[in-house]
């Protein structure tokens, strides 16, 4: 007679029972299959997602005058810390 003995069990299953509820119980069941099902679903979407191949950029037409809307920008910036002093008002 171990833990593993089916007696032990029913009596586990009838004190869990008693201390949650039925309905309890089904909500966490419910919830519990939901998100399995969720989970499955999000793998299988996953490996049907075809890989869509990189997109060329279209040349752009040859213009006399710069305009800036068709100039590339680059913001080139680096980040610092600055410690200010404490204030005490």
């Amino acid at each position: 007679m171990g833990i593993f003995d089916w007696k032990h069990w029913i009596v586990i299953l009838i004190v869990v029972v008693l201390v949650f509820g039925t309905k309890k119980l089904k909500g966490l069941g419910t919830d519990v299959g939901e998100s399995i099902k969720g989970f499955r679903k999000a793998m299988n979407d996953e490996d049907k997602t075809p890989e869509q191949p990189p997109v060329q950029p279209q040349p752009q037409p040859h213009t006399t005058q710069s305009s800036p809307l068709n100039q590339p920008h680059t913001i080139d910036a680096q980040a610092q810390k600055v410690e200010e002093p404490i204030r005490k008002d």
